[in-house]
């Protein structure tokens, strides 16, 4: 019998780190069930992360998801639909009574179409949708997102010649109904070398987490000139790199003062900072406060609505492993 660990593992990463595990032979590197399948960490109350892609399809349930400080309620009467990606922290708040299916894939998953990678940061960056009802009720969805998630399941349970491919393409298909859906924003296909290396700077900023210490250190991994990647970023997004840089720091750093107990010295240090002063002062020009009042305040945001419910929610500092046995098939 193979199985799925779906846990957490005390790597460099000073948050609570969620890594996907396909036992071999098991290919690929997917799984989906439903929140019961996949055990308390599917429905975690603490600030954590993936290493993962994980598609969220909610038919049920009360409370709220919280994503990169964004708290989005859930209507007990709309199904939902989210994509968190990898690095982006997360976690439910007060929930309760949860059903729906999630989709927990990695990187390998998306080798055959590479260009699903960009749709799945255009939807995490909306990060929530509320999806029309369909007529007949029972919890479904008028865009078809449901019926499209209950044939990847059957597809994945019989796991019959050439299953992954078909996953691959429901994922796709999936991918660009929802961007079809209002709120959702499909990314600007910009023809040309320029909207290209505009693109794989925002992907290789959002996989880094604004880490590296400058543009020209972006602009060496991406083989390209700094003045090049000036002039293509700021083209194709109306940004400047260094703007961009500057985003992803801070909100970087956003994650690391609200979800993990680092020093703001240590948080500046991640993100790219070898002098906390400076990082300090760089934090309040972006963001209006310092580090230190800023943690303050959102530890005084979450305690109003934390309610520790027996299942890790509100705790992050419990710890286990949560392993699926993948003959359970999604409810």
């Amino acid at each position: 019998m193979t199985s799925r660990t779906l846990g957490r593992t005390p790597p460099a990463d000073p948050l609570p780190l969620h890594r996907l595990h396909v036992a071999p032979p098991q290919v690929p590197p997917f799984a989906m069930g439903s929140f019961d399948a996949f055990g308390p960490d599917a429905r975690a109350g603490y600030p954590h992360r993936h290493t993962f892609y994980e598609v969220v399809y909610v038919t049920g349930g009360a409370g709220a998801h919280v994503i990169d400080l964004v708290r989005r309620p859930l209507d007990p009467h709309l199904p939902h639909l989210c994509v968190v990606l990898p690095g982006q922290v997360h976690y439910w708040e007060r929930a309760s009574g949860l059903r729906g299916v999630l989709l927990l894939f990695g990187e390998d998953f998306l080798l055959a179409r590479p260009g699903d990678r960009e749709l799945l940061h255009a939807l995490g960056e909306r990060q929530w949708l509320q999806l029309p009802a369909a007529p007949s009720g029972g919890g479904d969805d008028a865009a078809g997102i449901g019926s499209l998630i209950r044939a990847m399941g059957a597809e994945f349970a019989a796991k019959a010649d050439g299953y992954a491919s078909v996953l691959e393409a429901y994922l796709h298909i999936l991918l660009v109904r929802a961007l079809r859906l209002p709120g959702a924003r499909r990314p600007d296909p910009a023809p040309g070398r320029a909207a290209e290396v505009a693109r794989e700077f925002g992907l290789l900023l959002a996989a880094t987490t604004g880490a590296e210490r400058s543009v020209g250190a972006y602009a060496a991994r991406l083989g390209v000139s700094v003045g090049y990647l000036n002039e293509a970023v700021k083209q194709t997004t109306g940004r400047t790199p260094g703007e961009l840089l500057r985003a992803a720091r801070t909100l970087e750093a956003k994650r690391l003062l609200t979800g993990s107990d680092l020093g703001v010295g240590q948080v500046a240090r991640r993100v790219g900072f070898a002098d906390p002063a400076y990082f300090c002062r760089f934090f309040r020009r972006e963001t209006g406060v310092s580090p230190g009042d800023f943690r303050r305040r959102a530890a005084t945001a979450r305690a109003a609505t934390a309610r520790p419910d027996g299942n890790g929610n509100g705790n992050h500092h419990v710890h286990r492993t949560e392993s699926i046995d993948p003959r359970r098939s999604p409810s």
